[in-house]
This record gives structure tokens, C-alpha cells and sequence, in this order.
């Protein structure tokens, strides 16, 4: 049988030699590098452009109900392009039990989150501020969006779960916006 192909690293063996055992050939193969093993050309892995996280802050009246929803959420489902923080104006003295189940229901939860006062991420430099608290809200130089979104605390659990609905589509807009290339 005669051999087809360039000579080998087999072929400068002599009949009474032996290749040791796990011995891998290095060079080239057919004047290309080899793809793989020992010697190998490294090659980057091919990677998508980095998109930078925005810190965003989410306002409501007593850090609650709607500004933990939306913490929640955009931990969820944005972490890769947000920062997350929630506040609100007159905190609470604990999350909303309806909050919690509301949130429940679409399998997240509030985790560590408790009800914060503006004065606790005051030193935080955010890129967006969504404000759900119906009031002004100044916080230069971040990018203020203001979601009109009714305060469920004190109604029904349907509320709330309307509400978490409402919270989770615009979250998702915003989340969608900052992984837009565009932005």
C-alpha cells in the first residue's frame, strides 16, 4: 500500500521504533497549523459587543408595592444591562404582603429587598430614575422617566396583580431600549 498525502510524523519512525503512548503529533498538517491539542494556534473566542450596565433607580411613594416590583423585575430580566436599585419617598416599614404574592405568581421574589428612603442611595450617581410617584422629581444628571402607574397599596390582590403586569411590560420596554445597539 503506498501512503497518499505528505509524509507524517509516523512516517520518520523507523519499523523497530515505537511512538510512545499518548504522544501527540505537532507541526503543521498539509502546510496548515494544527486545530487542536499541543501547539495549537490560539484563537479569541468571536464575541458580542459589551453593553454597558446603566444604573437605574425606581421612585415610588413608600418603596412598597410598585418600585420593588420593578427592582424585582429588572433584577430578573435586566441584570445583564441595569444596576437595579428601588427607593421611595416615606418608606415603608416593610414590603407589601400583596407585593409579595403578586410577584410570587410570576415565580420571583423580593429576596434580601426591604423598604429604602432616597437619603440611602443618595451617594449613588444613577443613569435613569423612573419615578412612579405621581410628584416631581429632580435627581441630575440622570435621565428621569415618569410611569404613571396607580399606587395598589390598600386594594385588592386583582390590583396588584394588575399592577406587577403593567410594571413588568415597561420594564421590559426599558430593558429592551438599553440592549437596543442604538443606545
Amino acid at each position: 500500500m503506498v501512503p497518499s498525502g505528505p509524509p507524517g510524523p509516523r512516517d520518520s519512525v523507523k519499523n523497530d521504533q515505537e511512538i510512545p503512548s499518548g504522544a501527540k503529533p505537532t507541526g503543521t498538517r498539509a502546510g496548515r497549523p494544527r486545530l487542536g491539542g499541543h501547539g495549537a494556534i490560539a484563537r479569541p473566542a468571536p464575541s458580542s459587543p459589551a453593553i454597558a450596565r446603566k444604573k437605574v433607580l425606581f421612585v415610588c411613594i413608600g418603596n412598597s408595592c410598585r418600585s420593588q416590583m420593578a427592582e424585582a423585575f429588572g433584577q430578573a430580566y435586566g441584570s445583564d444591562v441595569m444596576e437595579v436599585h428601588s427607593a421611595g419617598l416615606s418608606p415603608a416599614p416593610g414590603i407589601a404582603p400583596l407585593t409579595k404574592v403578586a410577584l410570587a405568581e410570576k415565580n420571583l421574589g423580593v429576596g434580601e429587598q426591604f423598604p429604602k428612603g432616597l437619603a440611602f442611595v443618595s451617594g449613588v450617581r444613577f443613569d435613569i430614575v423612573v419615578n412612579m410617584t405621581g410628584a416631581p422629581l429632580d435627581m441630575p444628571p440622570a435621565r428621569i422617566l415618569e410611569w404613571p402607574v396607580p399606587d395598589p397599596i390598600g386594594q385588592k390582590p386583582e390590583v396588584f396583580r394588575s399592577v406587577a403586569t403593567q410594571i413588568e411590560a415597561l420594564v421590559m420596554r426599558l430593558i429592551l431600549e438599553l440592549r437596543s445597539p442604538s443606545r
